[in-house]
Order: structure tokens, then C-alpha cells, then sequence
């Protein structure tokens, strides 16, 4: 009984822990939010200039729905509190696992948390300065002759959102591979093997994630098989490393 009670309480502290890191994280959010609101316009301004620039001369996006003038510009001020909020929300969910950890894994695992944070935002940069302005001017030259192009505002930010977040999500891939050589779940010859898939299966993403033109989905699928061949290179470095520790005689002192 006692044992049982000592184990539910353990439980319980856990809980306890979980909810507090939660609530941390979310008030960062909503610290984060609240100083942007103001912002939430020029916020939308800056995420809508990609299409805009490609626009003919004189147009301009619309509304379609009676709240989305108020509400859209809130809705992508909170999503951009979300993205600056991840090394916070990150940091806790890394101090909620770390004690039980072991040392070494502890050691591991805060670079590859900085490196993760890292590529999520290098992401989200590379899809906003070098696949944005390919992608609107693509589609902006490729409305037939006679059709305006007005991009409802709601439809604009959510299309964008997602290809943010698919983009910050793909970037990921490094650490991914190098997770699974870590884990012993694949080894890196194994990985080499099989680059013909990983490029199949870096365009198949491609096409699922982006627009339906080969553009987008080559401007996606380039960069996942790159950053493959990356982790590729990292969990060979790495492997090579835990092989050399392991090699290492240990040697103690006499007297």
C-alpha cells in the first residue's frame, strides 16, 4: 500500500511538472502575441509582399467574408507567436524529459535541440525569400488572359501557413536521419543504399506537400534530398566517433 501510494504520488508530481511547463509555454505565446497585435496588420503586409510585388499594377487582395479584415491579420499574429515561441517550447519540453536522461544522452541532446530550432527558422526563411517570390510569380504568369488575380485574404494566409510550416517540418530531416543512426534503427551504409529512394521519396513529398506544379515541388524536393545527404554525412561522422570511443582502451593508474 505504501509502495503504491509513493508510486501515485510520483505520478502526480509528474502531472504537476507537465502542467506547469504548459503553462509556461503558453504564456510565452501569449506574451509574444500580445506585444505583436499591434503589428498585426504590417505583419500581414510583410507575408502578403511576395504575391503582391507579382500582382499587374492596381490590384489588390480581398476579403470574402464579413470578419476576415479583423480576423486574418490576428490569426497570423498568433501563428507567428507560435514560431518565435518554439526554443521556449522546446526548452520545456527538453527540461521536462531531461532528468531522465542519462548523462550522455543529455549531452546529445541539447545540440540537437539547438540544431533542430536552427533549421525549423532556416526553413521558414528559405520558403519566404526563395520559394515564395518563384511560386506567385509562376502562378501570376500563368492566369489565363482576361482573369484578374485576387487573392482572398483567409485563403492567402492559410495556402502560406502551411507551406511555412511543411517547409520548417522538411528542413528537419538532418536530425531526423540522424536520430534513426543514433537509435540503431538504420545505419548509415544502409542510408547510401538507399539515396535512389530517398530522392523519390523527396518528390513525392514534394507533390504532396506543395502547389500542383513542378516548381514548387522541385523547390521542396531539392532541398530534402540535400539536407538527406547532409544527415548522411553527420550520422557518418557521428558513427565513426562512437566507434572510435569504443575502440579507446581504458587505462587506470597503479599506486
Amino acid at each position: 500500500m505504501e509502495s503504491e501510494s509513493l508510486g501515485e504520488m510520483g505520478w502526480m508530481s509528474h502531472l504537476v511538472e507537465l502542467r506547469n511547463r504548459l503553462l509556461r509555454s503558453v504564456l510565452a505565446v501569449l506574451l509574444l502575441f500580445l506585444g505583436l497585435v499591434y503589428f498585426s496588420n504590417p505583419i500581414y503586409f510583410c507575408l502578403a509582399e511576395p504575391l503582391m510585388r507579382h500582382l499587374p499594377a492596381g490590384s489588390q487582395m480581398i476579403a470574402i467574408e464579413v470578419a476576415s479584415p479583423f480576423l486574418t491579420p490576428f490569426k497570423l499574429t498568433f501563428a507567428v507567436a507560435v514560431f518565435l515561441a518554439v526554443p521556449c517550447i522546446l526548452y520545456e519540453a527538453w527540461a521536462f524529459v531531461a532528468p531522465g536522461l542519462y548523462r550522455h544522452e543529455r549531452r546529445v541532446f541539447i545540440p540537437l535541440l539547438l540544431a533542430s530550432t536552427i533549421l525549423f527558422y532556416v526553413g521558414i526563411a528559405f520558403a519566404y525569400f526563395a520559394v515564395f517570390p518563384v511560386i506567385f510569380g509562376f502562378m501570376a504568369a500563368a492566369a489565363p488572359q482576361g482573369v484578374a488575380v485576387m487573392t482572398d485574404i483567409s485563403h492567402y494566409l492559410d495556402f502560406v501557413l502551411s507551406l511555412l510550416l511543411a517547409f520548417g517540418a522538411v528542413f528537419e530531416v538532418p536530425i531526423l536521419t540522424l536520430l534513426l543512426v543514433k537509435s540503431g534503427a538504420v545505419d548509415y551504409r544502409d542510408l547510401k543504399e538507399k539515396r535512389p529512394y530517398a530522392i523519390v521519396a523527396a518528390f513525392v513529398v514534394g507533390a504532396v506537400l506543395t502547389p500542383p506544379d513542378v516548381i514548387s515541388q522541385t523547390l521542396m524536393a531539392v532541398p530534402i534530398w540535400l539536407l538527406f545527404e547532409v544527415g548522411v554525412v553527420l550520422a557518418y561522422f557521428s558513427t565513426a566517433k562512437s566507434s572510435q570511443d569504443a575502440e579507446t582502451p581504458v587505462t587506470q593508474d597503479i599506486g
